[in-house]
């Protein structure tokens, strides 16, 4: 009887690898193509690279990083869509791809939910209201009110028309009840150097985006649009203390590939990512950049699509937002 049970014994741990090597089995045999829906050198493009290096070396396949921007994520989301479905081809995909943009476009060139399955939302990018030196006021609360006195309210820079940055605001400014105007720029780079040099009063961004302009003083932040205050900004509050419990907003950034990939290849590639994103290394790297690490299972990340599509798109029709 005792041998039997050390038998069972030694047999546990061979019972709790096997999922895992199942998985193994699945995961990409050739080189893994990541497109990135974005120029080289922004948010998205430094979590896949950064995330893509980990995958490599757990793989041992290149992770060859495909830099596709254009049509608000659009021709990045469709090259992926009717790419073989077998876990070599990944796309990096935030809230535009999967959210905003069956919204903002009556026509789009893919569907979110029949031509992409989610693998894992890799990281969250909150959202923070930085102002320029020409504003005067010196916390959200006076932002606030100055815009709500201004006759004609005040102008906004967004990195993009239907960007998380701009819809953020289009948040702050339903919920807040104030009057601006949209200024899209290609990119958050050129929206916070106008900012910075006063052309436009504000905007929304990332840390990611923008630490460089913050740190140095160009432009000041007065709000994060987080459940909770950020590490790398502790004395700004968030705009549930002032009172506006709905402004939260963030850039999602995940990993999806085309629907037809199989659920085992799926579940393999997801394991990896996961493990890559807390890898010590690469989760210092990603939140000294400004990102969130996350981390999730397929079905937690399409419940989040779910939830934010149902939010965002009553905010987008209500205020008449188009693409087209």
């Amino acid at each position: 009887m005792n041998k039997l049970i050390a038998r069972a014994l030694l047999a546990l741990p061979l019972l709790a690898l096997a999922p895992l090597a199942a998985h193994a089995q699945n995961a990409p045999s050739k080189p893994i193509r990541w497109v990135v829906p974005y120029p080289a050198g922004g948010g998205s493009d430094f979590l896949a690279r950064t995330i893509g290096q980990a995958l490599a070396t757990q793989t041992g396949q290149p992770v060859l990083v495909d830099n596709k921007p254009g049509g608000n994520t659009a021709i990045g989301a469709s090259e992926v869509a009717r790419a073989p479905a077998d876990g070599t081809t990944v796309l990096s995909a935030d809230n535009g791809t999967m959210v905003f943009n069956s919204a903002l476009y009556k026509s789009l060139s893919y569907s979110p939910t029949k031509d992409l399955a989610p693998v894992t939302l890799m990281g969250r990018f909150p959202m923070i209201l930085v102002v320029g030196p020409a504003v005067t006021a010196k916390d959200a609360r006076a932002f606030i009110a100055q815009t709500k006195a201004a006759p004609e309210g005040i102008n906004f820079a967004s990195a993009g028309a239907g960007s998380p940055h701009h819809l953020a605001m289009e948040l702050l400014k339903t919920e807040a009840g104030l009057k601006m105007t949209h200024v899209p720029y290609k990119g958050a780079a050129p929206a916070l150097t106008d900012v910075a040099g006063g052309q436009v009063p504000a905007m929304m961004v990332d840390m990611a985006a923008g630490a460089g302009f913050i740190k140095g003083g160009k432009v000041r932040p007065l709000a994060v649009a987080n459940a909770t205050r950020l590490p790398q900004l502790p004395d700004v509050p968030t705009f549930a203390e002032l009172g506006l419990k709905n402004v939260e907003a963030a850039a999602l950034v995940g990993m999806v590939v085309p629907a037809a990939t199989p659920a085992d290849t799926i579940a393999a590639l997801q394991q990896r990512v996961v493990a890559a994103i807390h890898e010590p290394g690469v989760h210092k790297k990603l939140t000294d950049f400004g990102v969130e690490p996350v981390g999730s299972t397929p079905a937690q990340f399409a419940d989040l699509i779910k939830t934010e599509t149902v939010r965002w798109h009553k905010l987008i029709r209500d205020l008449n937002i188009t693409l087209d």
